[in-house]
C-alpha cells in the first residue's frame, strides 16, 4: 500500500476496478494476458479478480478470451439516473447539431479527466470512438479547459501537474505555466478553442454550464475536422453553442 492511500485504502477493490477498467471500446476483448498488463497486475491476481467478476455475472469467458458483460452498466446506473444534466442537455444538443451541422457534446470533470455525459455525433471525427464514459485528459480538450479554468486558481496547476502532460500531438501544449496561461484566457473570456491537440484533424470549441448556484457543472462543445479557417469556424459556432449552454442553464436551474 502507497503511503499516498491512507489506512482506509482497500488495494482489493482498486485492483478489481482496474480489472474492469482494463476494457474500453478498443480492448473489448482481452486474453489474460492482455488483463495483466492493462491492468498493471501479476497474472496470478488479474486470474483471481475475472474469475471472480465472472462468477458475479460482470464478466463472460470463451475459455480464452475475457470481455465485459452488459452487468457492469449497473454500476453506473445510479449516478447517470440521478444526474439530471444529460436529460436536460440532450435535446439542445440535438437542436444545436442540426443547426451547425457538427457534433456536439456535454461532459463532467472527473479529477484530471473529462468524462463524456451525453453526445449527438454527426460523422466519424476521430480515430477513437466516443460514447457516453468515454475519457479524455482535459488538458488536452477545450471542454476540459473550460472545467479546469472554473477551478481555483491553486488547484489548477496540482490538477495539471496530476494529468502528467505529454503531447498527444506536435501541437498539444504541456508546459503547465503554459497551460496555466491559456486557463486564464479561457476563465477571461468564457470559451476554450482547441485546435489538433488531442488528435490530429481534430477542432473543437466549448463553453460552460452553470449549476443552480451559478458554479459551473459542465461544459458542451463542438467538434469538427479541423478544415478551413479556424476563425471563421469559431465564429460561426460560438453564438449557437453559447446560446445552446444558456438554455441548458436556464432549465438546470429551475430543477
Amino acid at each position: 500500500m502507497s503511503e499516498s492511500t491512507g489506512p482506509e485504502f482497500v488495494q482489493s477493490l482498486a485492483r478489481g476496478l482496474a480489472v474492469i477498467r482494463a476494457f474500453d471500446a478498443d480492448h473489448a476483448t482481452l486474453t489474460l494476458s492482455d488483463v495483466s498488463r492493462r491492468a498493471d497486475l501479476p497474472r496470478a491476481a488479474a486470474r483471481r479478480f475475472l474469475q471472480t467478476l465472472q462468477t458475479l455475472g460482470y464478466v463472460r469467458s470463451d475459455g480464452r478470451d475475457f470481455a465485459l458483460t452488459p452487468r457492469v452498466l449497473e454500476l453506473g446506473f445510479s449516478y447517470l439516473s440521478a444526474l439530471s444534466l444529460p436529460a436536460v442537455a440532450q435535446p439542445h444538443l440535438e437542436r444545436l447539431s442540426r443547426q451547425i451541422d457538427e457534433s456536439v457534446s456535454a461532459a463532467v470533470r472527473d479529477g484530471h479527466d473529462i468524462v463524456y455525459v451525453a453526445r449527438v455525433p454527426t460523422r466519424r471525427i476521430m480515430s477513437v470512438g466516443i460514447t457516453i464514459g468515454t475519457r479524455f485528459p482535459a488538458y488536452a480538450t477545450s471542454m476540459g479547459r473550460v472545467l479546469l479554468a472554473a477551478e481555483p486558481e491553486e488547484r489548477i496547476a496540482e490538477l495539471i501537474g496530476a494529468a502528467r502532460p505529454e503531447p498527444l500531438t506536435p501541437r498539444t501544449r504541456t508546459d503547465v505555466d503554459v497551460l496555466e496561461a491559456e486557463l486564464a484566457r479561457v476563465r477571461e473570456q468564457g470559451w476554450a478553442l482547441v485546435d489538433e491537440e488531442l488528435e490530429r484533424g481534430l477542432r473543437s470549441l466549448a463553453v460552460p454550464v452553470h449549476g443552480r448556484d451559478g458554479s459551473v457543472v459542465a461544459a458542451v462543445n463542438v467538434s469538427a475536422s479541423a478544415r478551413g479557417d479556424v476563425d471563421e469556424w469559431r465564429d460561426r459556432c460560438l453564438p449557437p453553442l453559447i446560446a445552446a449552454a444558456a438554455a441548458i442553464d436556464a432549465e438546470l436551474r429551475l430543477l
